[in-house]
C-alpha cells in the first residue's frame, strides 16, 4: 500500500531566516540530510552533482537482496558458490575462495560490515543471475523510485566508466534500505570474523570503516566509501525515539572530513527539527460492523506509519480524525482500503494514512444467517 503524506511547509517555515543562520558549514563538494519518515530535505548542497560512489554502491546491493528476500525469491540460509569472477574482484574483499560456499545471510554480512567488494559479485550473480543481469536490476531499481542523477555499472562501486549517483538519490536509496531491520543487526557489528568453508586460508577478520557506531548517540548505520576517483563518502543514519536522520556527504578530501562533516549534519537535523509519530503500521483504530459476514465487525488498521515533521517547539495542537463509514458489507479482503486517518495541526491537514481491512471477511451463507437468527431468537 502507499502511504500518502501531506507535509505542512508552514510547520517547518516558522523562522527560516533563523535556521538558516545555523545551518552547519559542509565544505566537502555535496552533502544532504533528510527526515527518513516523511523524506524531507533538511540541508543540501550541490545535492545533485555526479559523482562516483565507490562502495556507497553497495546500498543498492543491499537494498535488492532484502527486497528478493522480503518477496520469498531467496532466503538467508541459501549457500551460494563463490565464482572466479567474484574471487578475482579487487579492492576491499573478505578473501572468498573459488568454489567455496557460504550462506547469503554471511555473504550480506561481509557486505555490511567489511564492504566485501567478492562477497558483493557473489550476491549479485545469485540474485541477477549473472553481474550484468544484477546491474540491471540495479538501474531498473533506479528508475522506479525516481533516481535521475544515478547509473550503475558494477555491484560493489570500484570505478568504472559511467558509473555515477548523487548525493540525493544515495539519501533515497538508504531512505528504502533502513525499512529493513535487519539491516541493522549487521551495520552496528564493529568487528566480527568470516569462517571460510574450504578451510584453505584462516579466518577474515571483518571490521566496521564505520567509524562513528558507538561514538555518536543513536548512530546505526549505513555505509561508507573510497577510491581515489570518488573520494572519502559517507551515508549515515541515526535514530533517536521515532525520529530517524539520513545524511550524506560525497567526495571529502580526507576521512576525518567526512565523519566531522556527517555529525554536523545530524547535529543540525536533532538540534533544529522533531519527528512527531502519529500512528504505526497494523495499529488497530476503529472496529466497523460487518452486514451479511461471517463475523459481526473487523478491525481497522493503518497500512503504514505516519510521522510529522516539525520545527523544535512546535509539537504541539496536532490532532487526528478517522473517516470511515458506518458499517462495511461482506465479503472484504485483508488490506482493502475503506477510510483514512487525518492529522491536522490548527484546523489544516498535515498528513493523512489509509484505513485497511485487518482480515478477509467471507460473506455469510443463508444457512449462517437463519443459524444467527435463530441464536437471537433464544437469546430472550
Amino acid at each position: 500500500m502507499i502511504c500518502f503524506l501531506i507535509i505542512n511547509l508552514l510547520i517547518l517555515s516558522v523562522n527560516c531566516a533563523a535556521i538558516a543562520q545555523t545551518q552547519p558549514d559542509i565544505k566537502s563538494p555535496s552533502a544532504i540530510l533528510i527526515d527518513a519518515g516523511t523524506g524531507t530535505i533538511l540541508f543540501e548542497k550541490d545535492s545533485h552533482q555526479r559523482l562516483e560512489p565507490a562502495s556507497i554502491t553497495k546500498i543498492m546491493t543491499l537494498l535488492l537482496a532484502f527486497e528478493a528476500l522480503d518477496a520469498g525469491k531467496v532466503k538467508l540460509t541459501d549457500k551460494i558458490k563463490i565464482s572466479e569472477r567474484a574471487w578475482k574482484t579487487g579492492g576491499s574483499q573478505v578473501f572468498l575462495g573459488p568454489g567455496e560456499e557460504q550462506t547469503l545471510e554471511t555473504l550480506l554480512k561481509c557486505i555490511t560490515v567489511a564492504s566485501a567488494n567478492d562477497a558483493s559479485v557473489a550476491v549479485a550473480e545469485y540474485i541477477g543471475g549473472s553481474v550484468d543481469g544484477f546491474v540491471k536490476m540495479m538501474n531498473d531499481k533506479a528508475k522506479a523510485l525516481g533516481l535521475q542523477d544515478t547509473n550503475f555499472m558494477n555491484p560493489h562501486g570500484l570505478s568504472e566508466p559511467n558509473h555515477f549517483t548523487s548525493a540525493y538519490d544515495i539519501a533515497i536509496m538508504s531512505r528504502e534500505l533502513v525499512k529493513h531491520p535487519k539491516f541493522f543487526t549487521w551495520s552496528t557489528v564493529w568487528m566480527d570474523y568470516l569462517e571460510h568453508t574450504d578451510k584453505k586460508r584462516d579466518a577474515t577478520m571483518l571490521a566496521n570503516t564505520n567509524k562513528l557506531l558507538g561514538k555518536y548517540e543513536g548512530l546505526d548505520g549505513i555505509k561508507t566509501g573510497f577510491h581515489q576517483k570518488a573520494g572519502y563518502c559517507f551515508a549515515s543514519t541515526a535514530r533517536r525515539g521515532d525520529f530517524r536522520l539520513i545524511s550524506v556527504v560525497l567526495n571529502a578530501e580526507n576521512s576525518n572530513q567526512r565523519f566531522e562533516e556527517t555529525v554536523k549534519l545530524l547535529d543540525y537535523g536533532f538540534g533544529h527539527f522533531n519527528s512527531v509519530m502519529i500512528v504505526k503500521k497494523g495499529s488497530a483504530q476503529k472496529n466497523i460492523p460487518v452486514e451479511k459476514g461471517m463475523v459481526k465487525e473487523v478491525n481497522i488498521i493503518a497500512d503504514c506509519d505516519l510521522s510529522i515533521l516539525t520545527e523544535k517547539g512546535k509539537e504541539s495542537g496536532i490532532n487526528t480524525k478517522i473517516e470511515v463509514p458506518d458499517k462495511l458489507f461482506a465479503p472484504l479482503r485483508k488490506g482493502q482500503v475503506v477510510g483514512k486517518l487525518i492529522a491536522e495541526q490548527d484546523g489544516k491537514k498535515i498528513g493523512e494514512v489509509n484505513l485497511v481491512v485487518s482480515e478477509d471477511v467471507k460473506k455469510a451463507s443463508m444457512l449462517d444467517m437463519i443459524k444467527r437468527v435463530l441464536e437471537r431468537w433464544f437469546s430472550f
